[in-house]
């Protein structure tokens, strides 16, 4: 699933139960967001995409799966006794675990792992996954993402690229090898620290949607009539040209500008950012794409770093899918934006401020009373042309057709999740 992190293509990435976590939501509709090539059949005979979300976030649920010099304390995922050594770069670092047990979830052929953890200086993690068939051959563990929250321990980086014969890794994303399926998969958090030291990362949560792409379904009838959240609205175009190491530079921040305006919404931007020149407009959206920026991708689309460091701002953030615009209808009932992936080509989402895109992020702030989505789209040429109204089918169809459903989903304190949607 390839990005786009040049003009107008933005640099989007891509992706609960019962006992472990387990919200467990069988949805219709999901898949990477902003991966051209991972399009998707819409032939009428397919079934509808598939959605599986499972969450764990607390004590009992840590304490089903393996706990490997870790242990779970106020609910959150902390390093107790080290395991071992990793070494790299010339530096030595403590070493503990946790690995889930094998979660049973309908077919699937992709999965999109995210998280919400705190990693003080000097520590950071590394979020692994593999994933088994029916007949019980399992993939390798494949490697999700390197991160810390910070930049001054080590470089927040996606792995890139790896093949073991069953799968391979795009980006943030597990796919299945063409023919393969796979029903259950685990997840593996380390976490790290520098040899000798008594600080830790704390891992409050992981997630993971896994997702069995197909066919784009009718268009769905409104369900909860008219809202609009008040939603601050930010263009990406006015950043154009601004610090291109960071994914190329303004005009490709779709993802950083859009989690910008739900971060703003909960009066949770970043408050310093006084490396960004002074005459630059929006400096907080600077300082956002520097914080989701992945190394390895050369792009600020990677969709668990985005909820990743969102959640170091608000209470909780998900990388989910949803099945169609009835769900985000619940979402903003409880007064929560969605921020959503999106591809069109020519004519196919009219009044959009640009013609076509493989893979675009903007936010879902409300709806018309006839079911028509009200977005801010960070394409605008400028902030007071950001929000827009899209014909309800158009919309739906651009947000399932390659994405498959997928969505930030991102509260504070006061906006608990909705339920009915797998997230409560």
């Amino acid at each position: 699933m390839l990005r786009f992190p040049v003009l107008l293509v933005c640099a989007c990435a891509l992706a609960l139960g019962a006992p472990l976590g387990v919200l467990a939501l069988t949805q219709h509709p999901t898949s990477p967001a902003p991966r051209a090539e991972l399009a998707v059949s819409t032939r009428s005979a397919a079934p509808v995409t598939r959605n599986d979300l499972r969450i764990i976030t607390h004590g009992k649920q840590w304490r089903r799966g393996t706990l490997r010099g870790v242990e779970p304390v106020g609910g959150s995922l902390r390093i107790s006794t080290p395991r071992r050594l990793h070494h790299e770069h010339g530096r030595t670092y403590e070493q503990s675990w946790w690995t889930s047990p094998w979660l049973s979830v309908a077919t699937f052929s992709e999965l999109n792992p995210s998280w919400n953890a705190s990693t003080p200086k000097g520590t950071f993690l590394i979020v692994r996954a593999r994933a088994r068939t029916a007949g019980g051959d399992h993939t390798s563990w494949q490697n999700l993402g390197r991160w810390a929250s910070g930049w001054d321990t080590i470089t927040r980086t996606s792995k890139g690229s790896q093949r073991d014969g069953m799968s391979s890794v795009s980006v943030d994303t597990l796919l299945a090898d063409p023919g393969i399926r796979f029903d259950s998969y685990q997840l593996q958090v380390q976490l790290l620290r520098k040899q000798g030291s008594t600080v830790t990362p704390t891992v409050g949560s992981v997630h993971a949607v896994s997702t069995l792409p197909g066919r784009v379904p009718q268009v769905s009838e409104p369900l909860l009539g008219a809202r609009t959240l008040p939603v601050p609205a930010y263009s990406q175009m006015i950043h154009e040209g601004e610090y291109p190491q960071y994914g190329g530079g303004g005009e490709a921040w779709c993802s950083p500008t859009s989690l910008a305006m739900v971060l703003g919404y909960y009066d949770a931007l970043p408050r310093h950012y006084g490396w960004v020149n002074k005459s630059y407009r929006d400096r907080f959206v600077d300082e956002v794409a520097r914080r989701v920026f992945d190394a390895r991708y050369d792009g600020t689309g990677n969709w668990p770093f985005n909820t990743a460091y969102a959640a170091t701002r608000v209470q909780q953030a998900v990388v989910t899918r949803l099945s169609n615009l009835r769900g985000a209808e619940r979402f903003i009932a409880a007064g929560i934006p969605l921020e959503v992936s999106i591809s069109f080509s020519r004519g196919q989402l009219s009044g959009a401020p640009i013609s076509s895109t493989p893979g675009h992020l903007v936010v879902i702030v409300g709806f018309t009373r006839s079911g028509d989505v009200v977005v801010n789209d960070p394409a605008a040429p400028t902030d007071a042309t950001v929000r827009r109204t899209y014909d309800r089918a158009q919309f739906e169809a651009a947000w399932l057709r390659t994405s498959h459903g997928l969505a930030y989903a991102i509260r504070d304190k006061s906006h608990p999740f909705p339920t009915g949607v797998g997230l409560t």
